[in-house]
């Protein structure tokens, strides 16, 4: 199987209830500008806040990309001013309808799959080592049994660990894209020291 160890895939989600300007895209946007670095082929993609068709953008990204690593965003309504790193995604207790009336069955991502699924990146060492300036960041083991979590579960399933997720709190006068944009290339940069693939 070729693999092309040098692609790095970041989503981010569309709109999400009152949010029509979702912070978790703007801010991949604002990533995408930056880049990170030149033996990386950056690679951005905007999931809709639907179950089933997050599924199938993820599986698709594993199948056909086959990254190196896919960094997963997402916004936390309820973070104000904090980035949060998600050390794993739940399997059950998918309980809540998304925006088209739909839940998973059984309230469940992947029928056979473990209960959790941990990513390979370190969040705990990654909090530790990074700091970004005019926002605080910190370390979670719950990403919240919705969307945001159900996507990355389906996404640690199919690329055997090899993902990770970060909620961006809301925009607003202290939190802008480019803060996020830049906080977001800061931490990916440093997962990717621990995937052995700096980018320089």
């Amino acid at each position: 199987m070729a693999s092309d160890f040098n692609t790095v895939v970041v989503t981010g989600f569309g709109p999400f209830r009152q949010y029509l300007v979702n912070s978790s895209w703007e801010a991949v946007k604002e990533l995408s500008k930056r880049g990170l670095g030149e033996n990386i082929d950056l690679r951005i993609m905007q999931l809709p806040a639907v179950y089933q068709k997050a599924k199938e953008q993820v599986f698709k990204i594993w199948t056909t990309l086959q990254p190196l690593l896919t960094v997963h965003v997402g916004l936390a309504s309820s973070a104000k001013a904090l980035i949060i790193l998600e050390q794993c995604g739940k399997n059950k207790g998918y309980q809540e309808m998304d925006g088209c009336g739909f839940r998973p069955e059984g309230g469940c991502c992947m029928l056979d799959g473990p209960e959790k699924i941990e990513s390979t990146i370190n969040m705990k060492t990654l909090w530790k080592n990074i700091s970004v300036e005019g926002i605080d960041i910190i370390f979670s083991r719950d990403a919240g049994r919705y969307i945001c979590d159900y996507t990355y579960y389906t996404s640690l399933y199919y690329g055997n660990g090899r993902a990770a997720f970060i909620h961006v709190p809301p925009l607003s006068n202290s939190v802008t894209a480019e803060l996020l944009g830049k906080a977001l290339q800061t931490i990916i940069l440093e997962m990717l020291k621990q995937c052995g693939e700096e980018g320089e």
